[in-house]
């Protein structure tokens, strides 16, 4: 009876550990050794380094609140922009509070200069991670009379900029045009005399 059970168990064991070592171990292994090869920033979280130091990554939305930069989407990720707390408000589309919110951030918008006959959506709901880098390019141009008034830029220029930052669909089907926030308030940053960097900082002001 023992002889049989270990007949009939053994090959299940040995599947078990070789398919364990080959999809938790060999397989992860050798994806992650073809990503630092051919694609080691993207491997390695799209991090951006100014003078030797991480100040973000291109995935993760930062705080930018001064009137001088691109403002991203709200966050509900934490106490705002967390990514140790990524999550969405959760408020259902009929919600009073979402509704609130959203009054209260369209009026914000509008008092901070925000052009054009609509505010963007992506400018006054949160997203599901609440660490979307990306704004759509009609809620990043709606900002730019905004951003060109306060860093004393002409906004045709400014626009022009914007309209450069736009990346499309992936082939061209695959996911919206987008403007990633971070990238576009350093490209301004490198333009601008007396540059004050764009990174993640600890003033609600930046």
């Amino acid at each position: 009876m023992l002889t049989e059970l270990r007949l009939a168990l053994r090959p299940s064991i040995v599947l078990l550990i070789l398919l364990s070592a080959i999809t938790g171990l060999g397989f992860p292994a050798l994806i992650t050794g073809i990503a630092q090869v051919t694609m080691p920033a993207q491997a390695n979280g799209s991090m951006i380094i100014d003078k030797g130091q991480i100040v973000g990554s291109e995935l993760i939305a930062q705080r930018f609140a001064a009137p001088r930069n691109f403002h991203p989407r709200p966050s509900a990720a934490g106490k705002g922009y967390d990514a140790t707390a990524s999550s969405a408000s959760n408020l259902a589309p009929g919600s009073k509070d979402l509704r609130d919110a959203i009054a209260k951030r369209v009026a914000e918008a509008r008092a901070n200069g925000l052009t054009g006959t609509s505010v963007p959506p992506d400018l006054v709901t949160t997203s599901a991670s609440g660490l979307d880098p990306d704004l759509s390019p009609e809620a990043a141009l709606s900002q730019v009379a905004r951003v060109a008034r306060a860093r004393g830029m002409d906004a045709g220029k400014l626009k022009m900029l914007v309209n450069a930052a736009v990346k499309m669909p992936l082939l061209g089907i695959i996911g919206e045009p987008h403007v990633n926030v971070l990238m576009l308030n350093r490209q301004l940053d490198d333009m601008t005399v007396n540059r004050q960097p764009a990174q993640k900082s600890s003033n609600p002001t930046l």
